[in-house]
């Protein structure tokens, strides 16, 4: 099969078209490798592109050097990786490699020139095909068949290929959520072996796990995969607690599905107490902004709710302005979501916080000098001012200020 698709064509930035020259000249191959080839099957547009070559690295930085390309980043020369920058743009180009030897977290590798080997050690099967610059599709393990039938498999063994790197588990899931068209459908088989291997992720770092996890969490069938974890025995590998509220999760995921909830918030259901925010943080390293979130839902979820009556919004609203943090706003937001309150969210996010118009300058204007008059007779100001739904303006205010 040939691939000429708008989205592909559009590939082919001056950047490109001179990266593809040098390679033509020298006899090595290059071709768009793994993701992008995935997504470029799929009618999308790929954000990241890699390229794989039959060149190995010290060919190609003998070749770019020559033809004073700068390279950028050798951090990935060891696993085979160069990276140029040309007209602006960088291109990842990686040399076909065999792993040698796993241990469940890295791969020791050895370079090669077939293809086929390569595309055997990736880890699913839409994953592990290639495409040419002449839009020529290589597919060893009908990854394409499984893209146009949505359905995801391991290359191979699911065993071997699971054993090679624990964390293609959540790889699993993930792209089950990005690419399957209905929960369950999965094969027996392949459940077995990640239930079987699921302990392996306990080497996995943190970092590495809560990247894949809130991709996850944000995707779709999210509350089936994660009900799945629970079933696999995952869930006590990766920081979530063994008593997981899976009702709240079930009822909050379906509140929140067309509200762009952060993942934090979307898990956070998971959680019955405020020690299941901070072991997930102890297990996964998450930033402080999303284990503040947490803890704020756990805390606000319940007690902190809309108003009966013509002001359904006022309690966010009184909570947002008696707050002294930054990004109290934003978490209230995420708080909306939760409740599946999608009206106030929208009413919210229109919302402009009101700056309180009295200052301490007009009060000694009044002829209130005391340092501490003036914050008692603020204070009062600012509960009228509450009290008025922040509608009186300053002559308002400060007439009031001689009642009081």
């Amino acid at each position: 099969m040939k691939l000429q698709s708008p989205q592909f064509q559009a590939l082919f930035t001056p950047g490109l078209r001179s990266v593809a020259e040098l390679f033509e000249k020298k006899n090595y191959e290059l071709r768009i490798a793994g993701g992008a080839v995935r997504d470029l099957l799929s009618g999308m547009t790929p954000q990241d592109i890699d390229f794989a070559t039959t060149a190995t690295p010290a060919e190609m930085k003998e070749m770019f050097t020559s033809a004073g390309v700068r390279l950028i980043n050798n951090k990935g020369e060891k696993h085979g990786t160069i990276t140029a920058r040309l007209h602006e743009e960088n291109f990842e180009i990686t040399t076909l490699r065999i792993d040698v030897v796993t241990d469940g977290r890295h791969a020791e590798v050895e370079f090669t020139t077939d293809w086929e080997k390569d595309a055997e050690r990736r880890d699913l099967t839409v994953n592990s095909m290639f495409l040419g610059l002449d839009g020529m599709l290589y597919d060893f393990f009908n990854g394409y068949e499984d893209l146009k039938n949505k359905k995801i498999r391991f290359v191979g063994k699911a065993n071997e290929r699971i054993q090679e790197d624990y964390l293609r588990i959540l790889r699993y899931f993930r792209f089950y959520g990005r690419i399957a068209e209905k929960p369950g459908d999965h094969e027996p088989s392949t459940l077995q072996a990640i239930k079987e291997n699921a302990k392996g992720l306990a080497g996995i770092s943190g970092e590495r796990i809560w990247v894949e996890l809130k991709k996850i969490l944000v995707g779709n069938h999210v509350n089936h995969l994660v009900r799945l974890m629970y079933e696999l025995d995952i869930a006590e590998y990766i920081g979530l607690p063994l008593d997981g509220n899976l009702e709240e999760f079930d009822r909050v995921t379906k509140n929140i599905q067309n509200l762009c909830p952060k993942p934090m918030t979307v898990l956070t259901s998971l959680f019955k107490v405020k020690d299941d925010v901070t072991n997930l943080d102890l297990r996964l390293k998450i930033s402080k902004e999303e284990k503040n979130l947490g803890l704020f839902l756990v805390k606000h979820r319940q007690e902190l709710t809309k108003a009966v009556g013509t002001e359904p919004l006022r309690p966010y609203q009184d909570f947002i302005m008696d707050s002294r943090e930054a990004n109290t706003n934003s978490k209230i937001c995420e708080l909306l979501k939760y409740q599946g309150e999608e009206h106030l969210l929208r009413e919210l996010q229109e919302w402009t916080v009101p700056s309180f118009p009295v200052s301490g300058h007009d009060l000694r204007k009044m002829g209130v000098s005391s340092g501490k008059e003036i914050g008692t007779a603020l204070q009062q100001l600012r509960e009228e001012w509450k009290k008025s739904g922040y509608h009186m303006d300053k002559e308002e205010l400060l007439s009031c200020l001689k009642k009081l």
